[in-house]
């Protein structure tokens, strides 16, 4: 098998993994079940841009790409930290709230000045 043929079908091989796990990770944006999956999710969706643009760089031989990704990677990065920052503000924030000096209302179903056993 010459070279450039084996180069070929590696990039198809790549090229349909990627497309793969960027399918399964945007499920994975879409249905996580908390906020930093989602953050987490997207970063790996950064990952995969990352791969496609690193595949089609060796697939045409156009070196501009790889600086490309490296924007990428870095504004990826910089994302990324954004969201964690936010979300660690966000969660002290409740933490904040949730330990204030103001009685808390009973839940509904609860009947005032008896104690539960």
């Amino acid at each position: 098998m010459a070279p450039e043929a084996l180069i070929q079908t590696a990039c198809y091989v790549a090229l349909a993994l990627l497309g793969a796990a960027f399918f399964l990770t945007v499920y994975r944006v879409i249905k996580g079940p908390t906020l930093p999956d989602r953050v987490v999710g997207l970063d790996m969706l950064v990952g995969i841009a990352l791969g496609f643009i690193a595949v089609i760089a060796i697939r045409t031989g156009y070196t501009l790409y790889i600086d490309i990704a490296i924007s990428l990677g870095l504004v990826g990065f910089l994302a990324t930290v954004a969201f964690a920052r936010f979300i660690i503000t966000r969660g002290t924030r409740e933490a904040a709230e949730g330990q204030s000096d103001t009685p808390r209302k009973p839940p509904a179903g609860a009947k005032a000045g008896r104690k539960s056993r």
